[in-house]
């Protein structure tokens, strides 16, 4: 009896494990498609597009830019210099000092000549207390607000910043990230060509700076990272930007935009009451919470994205780092499927209901458990003597060459549209860390993964430390290799 059972379970997990395995493949190659359509759609329609028009349309869109800000004291000057400096007609900048303990503020004060103000301080979605709010008193600062608050996280001093806000359209970004001078320009764009939905979110691209040159707020050239996990990371974006969220937004399905560079409907942003902070992964919540509003209210919409690379951030290159962030990761995944289980298989929520959460909760969320169960699986097949080498192989080949396939795709999707990576040994080393990533550094992602689950399970929180080594060193390069760099 017992025996029967056992092996009828083994029987049930393999044509699961069997049935899951094919789905990886299918979707895949559907995702490799679907960008592929999205992307040459992109082009053609931006070949000839003016985005100068933009900058002097009356009809343009004002942008308030987001940018919390804690402990930001050795690069704060420069990064909201560069902000300042960006190519737009309406725009201000907010900086949202939360709480820093170093000498951030201090720093924002001497350099752009700031006064407290009497601002009229609206509380539309609630937040930790502020201290105070400053302007300038130089005209050439006039675009930019520095609020200083008590401590709340993240999501927090976001909120405090939509409360300030005054334009149409909200640009939360990391405050450290690099923007292209005409990253507001494309990123308006979709709010403004769309007549029959309404565009409530758009997401865009975030660029690798490690290692690569950067000259006054812009990065000059590009290389990869000396690490092998700096490169994993440039293959692992181009995967997850360039397919996976290209796809995604050809169906409509988007569910996610990055918290280093996303664009809101401010006035939707505050209806559905902002971001919420008892998550670590506020950026996908504030995204799955907007449309379901809309899916709510039958109101058409759209979640846009923009492929082109308009804004670069230091990734972490130490393990313990990039584990950490791994884990809110999963972490802030678990939480946000949780929180809107109830649009799960619903039909009333369109493509995010009966698509795009299915797909999160196995292929995202689940993913890690599953590839231990697969694991423990194969264990038991062999202890029980009951294991073919060959099907095991010829399967496992088949993941592996997929996962080289989609990966040199994504890179190969690089070079035709924007071709940063120009030295061959670049190309070289990515098609390298392509190889070597499913054997050597996935495995880590799915440990990394399981733990984040653990975490979630006993209630462990919080973000952990991002350990910046900043972009001095390329910085520094221009010193050594002063004619390296590409006018």
């Amino acid at each position: 009896m017992y025996s029967f059972l056992f092996y009828l379970i083994l029987e049930v997990f393999g044509i699961i494990f069997l049935f899951l395995s094919f789905s990886v493949i299918v979707i895949y190659l559907l995702i490799m498609i679907l960008s592929a359509l999205e992307m040459r759609d992109h082009r053609r329609k931006n070949r000839f597009a003016d985005y100068q028009d933009i900058i002097t349309s009356p009809i343009a869109p004002g942008v308030s830019i987001l940018a919390p800000a804690f402990n930001e004291g050795e690069s704060i000057v420069q990064n909201v210099k560069s902000l300042l400096s960006l190519h737009y007609g309406k725009f201000e900048v907010i900086v949202i000092n939360d709480g820093s303990k170093d000498d951030t503020l201090s720093k924002l004060i001497k350099a752009f000549d700031l006064k407290i103000t009497d601002f009229a301080y609206n509380e539309e979605i609630s937040a930790q207390p502020v201290r105070g709010i400053y302007k300038s008193n130089n005209r050439s600062f006039n675009r930019l607000v520095v609020i200083d608050k008590e401590n709340g996280g993240k999501a927090d001093a976001l909120n405090t910043g939509i409360n300030v806000a005054s334009k149409e359209l909200l640009a939360c970004i990391d405050v450290d990230c690099i923007l292209s001078h005409e990253s507001i320009t494309r990123m308006v764009r979709p709010f403004m060509e769309e007549t029959n939905r309404k565009v409530i979110a758009v997401g865009g691209v975030i660029g690798i700076a490690n290692n690569c040159d950067v000259q006054d707020g812009t990065v000059t050239k590009y290389r990869v990272p000396t690490t092998l996990l700096g490169r994993f990371q440039v293959v692992e974006y181009c995967r997850a930007f360039l397919m996976g969220r290209m796809a995604w937004t050809r169906l409509n399905g988007l569910m996610l935009i990055s918290g280093a560079f996303g664009f809101f409907n401010r006035e939707l942003v505050v209806e559905v009451g902002g971001y919420f902070p008892k998550t670590v992964g506020e950026d996908m919540e504030l995204v799955v919470r907007m449309r379901r509003y809309m899916e709510e209210r039958k109101i058409p919409y759209k979640v846009g994205f923009v492929p082109d690379p308009l804004c670069w951030t230091e990734v972490p290159e130490q393990e313990e780092v990039l584990a950490r962030q791994r884990n809110r990761w999963i972490r802030g995944t678990i939480e946000t499927l949780q929180l809107h289980r109830v649009t799960r298989l619903n039909p009333n929520y369109g493509v995010m209901g009966l698509v795009s959460y299915p797909y999160w909760n196995i292929f995202e969320k689940m993913a890690p458990v599953l590839e231990l169960l697969g694991l423990l699986y194969t264990l038991v097949l062999i202890i029980i003597n009951d294991f073919s080498a060959f099907y095991f192989v010829a399967l496992f080949v088949v993941l592996y060459l997929l996962s080289i396939l989609v990966s040199s795709f994504s890179i190969l999707y690089e070079q035709i549209a924007y071709n940063n990576y120009k030295d061959k040994k670049d190309l070289n080393k990515l098609i390298f860390t392509i190889i070597l990533e499913p054997l050597m550094i996935h495995p880590k992602v799915v440990f990394w993964g399981l733990k984040g689950h653990w975490d979630f399970i006993v209630g462990k929180g919080g973000w952990g430390n991002m350990i910046r080594t900043g972009f001095k060193k390329s910085e520094d390069k221009k010193n050594i290799e002063p004619n390296s760099l590409n006018s």
